[in-house]
């Protein structure tokens, strides 16, 4: 069953419509191409003046999307014989972040990405997301392993932040973070990063320290959600969209700011309607991401990953 948000309902409550003509049709000789064809049409004009004119409230809801594609989607569509390799050498294997080597078009590549999960019992394995030091502590020895056997490395970010519990504090969370950071930094490799929904805090930049980082259009990046900001700043949760607008959190400010190098377009409506679309748009640009970044030596690429980063906060809206 499809899931709408609150922004929506018009768009729900004409495709509702559609599905009672449809449901009429099979009970009955009715004949409804003419109706369902008009309500479509309305539909698709609603969908692009909708999607064409969203806030950045609305787009962290698209981004929080229950039925958005997630990391595992990505594997499995754009890369082949993925091998995964788990644990820290330390402590344990977070599920919350995955990794391994596998191959786009041919090519040998180390892929780390962040899942959620699509149901309960998969968002418990997965923590929501939420990776603990192990995960960021795994993500950087498989950084480390990609760059000691020249492979270049794409990550994939979905995540409201880093787990913020005791045990993981106790562990050394922060530490972690920025372990994960430094060896983004230090490869000689090519590194692509791309935001396919939320990219939340110390969780999201452990990954996505890279040459290029790419958003899904719709995909937001910010220090803090909009929820903890608001609570900061005017402890009220209420004030979410107030906090939203002013962090700058959209891909298409974040693009103009220079803190991203690239927007991937979504198919209308978000990538939760039409997923296969989603993913492949993102393979093609990854792919050509990689071919621009194949021909530099790693002394270039270490410099323009540290250069890229150095100059960020010089430009403004």
């Amino acid at each position: 069953m499809a899931v709408f948000l609150e922004f929506e309902k018009p768009i729900a409550d004409l495709e509702g419509k559609i599905e009672e003509l449809r449901h009429l049709s099979t009970a009955g000789n009715f004949n409804i191409v003419d109706e369902v064809s008009k309500l479509q049409i309305k539909v698709d004009k609603l969908l692009r003046q909708t999607y064409g004119n969203l806030t950045a409230w609305q787009k962290v809801q698209v981004a929080r999307h229950p039925d958005r594609p997630q990391f595992f989607d990505y594997l499995n569509e754009i890369f082949s014989d993925f091998l995964p390799l788990a644990g820290d050498r330390s402590f344990a294997d977070d599920q919350a972040i995955i990794g391994g080597f596998g191959r786009l078009n041919g090519k040998s590549v180390m892929i780390i990405g962040q899942q959620k999960g699509n149901d309960l019992e998969t968002r418990l394995r997965h923590n929501f997301g939420a990776a603990k030091p192990e995960g960021y502590r795994k993500a950087k020895r498989l950084m480390e392993l990609a760059d000691r056997f020249n492979v270049p490395i794409i990550t994939f970010i979905d995540t409201a932040g880093a787990y913020p519990g005791i045990d993981a504090e106790e562990r050394g969370q922060a530490e972690a973070i920025a372990r994960s950071i430094e060896a983004c930094l230090r490869v000689r490799v090519p590194l692509i990063s791309v935001i396919i929904g939320e990219g939340g805090s110390g969780g999201a930049i452990a990954l996505g320290v890279a040459n290029t980082v790419m958003m899904l259009e719709h995909s937001v990046y910010s220090v803090i959600s909009p929820e903890g900001c608001a609570s900061i700043l005017w402890r009220s949760k209420t004030k979410a969209p107030d906090a939203a607008e002013a962090q700058k959190l959209t891909a298409q400010d974040l693009n103009t700011l220079g803190i991203i190098d690239y927007v991937v377009p979504e198919p209308m409506g978000g990538a939760h309607r039409h997923p296969q679309e989603a993913i492949k748009s993102v393979g093609c640009a990854v792919e050509d991401a990689l071919n621009r970044l194949l021909h530099m030596n790693g002394d270039a690429l270490q410099d323009h990953r540290s250069n890229k980063f150095l100059s960020m906060g010089t430009k403004r809206l």
